[in-house]
């Protein structure tokens, strides 16, 4: 039970570092300052926007770094990446330090690596950690992602709504934060069992309480994101939008504690407080014969499930992944297959062209807000676009997880 406890403070571990650690989102509530002070051409500054996509690009070598050190080694390399990257460039627009096109490039380059390493961490802890309910996860967590920008909006009214330079600040140190509030979860995951189906059906509850909290969340920010320019103002709404985050804590404890309730003190009353035999004689007799039957069966080669066996054909082997490729189908989604295998297959390189055409429309658009708002002389509502942009990114990524919520209340209606 406490294992199965601990894995709920991983999964909004894992929110709180999604939640921080889209920071590619707020490009265009900097790019303009940034752009004079380098004394560089519109598309130079395009140029620095690819970068800062492009480093997903080199998103692969998470998994090798994965190979050979611990999941948290891995995690504060990411934030240290982005720490730097974000920092250096806080820096040269505040004008401490000067440095060259080329290096600025490299340094955008270097954070937008580091957003994709945060996503790899992130996608381990969930595939790990949920494996009856991986598609709730991760779907869950990953629409936070697009919910920064607001997050960062926020947090930078609260400090100096005047500087436009606060925002890489903030990409440089939060992220390295909700590391640091994320250790003690990744640290301390638990050993997990296979769910029952009254477990996966619980957390499927769960998951479904944590969406609707999430909307909730989505909504406070799209409401109040925006129109916040008073620094007293936006310290409240941001501490109200820490505490939404912190707040899904609760739900799993809740209800483990009603089981709990109901497994002990109600049970408690309702048998040990009466006279009564609340269970019939003959159905205790037959339950006793079932046990001592299933007690009697031997394996001798065969595999006994819930007390019935089953005779192992010629062609399976033990493991936890038996059969990987039958009839030109992957049998077991959500388990590692091998590179090679991925690369032959034509929905891989589909889910590849389409998320590489489609993702650039929206890329394109996001990183010139910033000079599509000065155009129509409304550079000062920035922000305010940017918050718009990243409360329905967070809703559009929450809106491609229904068909995985549907599955759930139609797993939930059969029970």
């Amino acid at each position: 039970m406490a294992g199965q406890s601990r894995k709920w403070m991983i999964l909004v571990a894992t929110i709180w570092i999604q939640a921080f650690t889209g920071t590619n989102f707020d490009f265009s509530a900097y790019s303009s300052d940034l752009k004079s002070v380098l004394g560089i051409s519109q598309v130079q500054l395009n140029y620095l926007a690819v970068a800062s996509d492009l480093g997903k690009v080199f998103g692969w070598s998470s998994g090798l770094a994965l190979m050979y050190f611990p999941l948290w080694v891995v995690l504060f390399m990411a934030a240290f990446m982005g720490f730097f990257g974000y920092g250096l460039q806080w820096l040269v627009i505040r004008n401490i330090i000067s440095l060259p096109y080329i290096l600025v490039f490299l340094l955008c380059l270097l954070a937008g690596c580091s957003i994709c390493w945060f996503n790899t961490v992130c996608f381990v802890l969930c595939i790990k950690n949920f494996s009856a309910n991986r598609p709730l996860a991760l779907s869950l967590t990953i629409a936070f992602n697009g919910v920064s920008a607001a997050l960062y909006t926020l947090a930078g009214n609260a400090i100096d709504s005047s500087s436009d330079a606060i925002y890489l600040l903030l990409n440089a140190c939060i992220p390295l934060i909700s590391s640091i509030a994320a250790l003690i979860p990744i640290l301390r995951q638990p050993s997990l069992d296979p769910l029952p189906p009254d477990g996966v059906r619980r957390d499927s509850i769960i998951f479904l309480i944590l969406n609707f909290l999430s909307i909730l969340t989505g909504i406070y920010l799209l409401i109040f994101g925006s129109n916040s320019s008073d620094e007293t103002r936006a310290r409240l709404l941001f501490g109200g939008a820490i505490f939404l985050l912190i707040f899904p804590l609760c739900i799993p404890g809740i209800v483990y504690a009603r089981e709990w309730f109901h497994r002990t003190i109600h049970s408690s009353f309702s048998v040990h407080g009466s006279g009564f035999m609340l269970v019939d004689v003959e159905d205790l007799e037959l339950h006793k014969e079932l046990l001592t039957r299933e007690s009697s069966y031997h394996d001798n080669g065969d595999e006994t499930v819930y007390g019935h066996t089953r005779q192992k054909s010629g062609g399976e082997k033990d493991g936890c992944c038996d059969t990987m490729v039958k009839k030109d189908r992957l049998e077991m989604l959500g388990e590692e297959h091998p590179a090679w295998l991925l690369v032959r297959r034509l929905d891989f390189w589909l889910y590849y062209i389409a998320y590489f055409c489609g993702g650039t429309i929206g890329l394109v658009y996001s990183n010139n807000l910033g000079q599509i708002a000065e155009s129509i002389g409304q550079s000062s509502n920035t922000t305010t676009l940017v918050t718009l942009y990243s409360s329905f990114s967070f809703f559009g990524r929450l809106l491609s997880a229904a068909p995985d919520y549907i599955r759930a209340l139609s797993f939930l209606n059969t029970k």
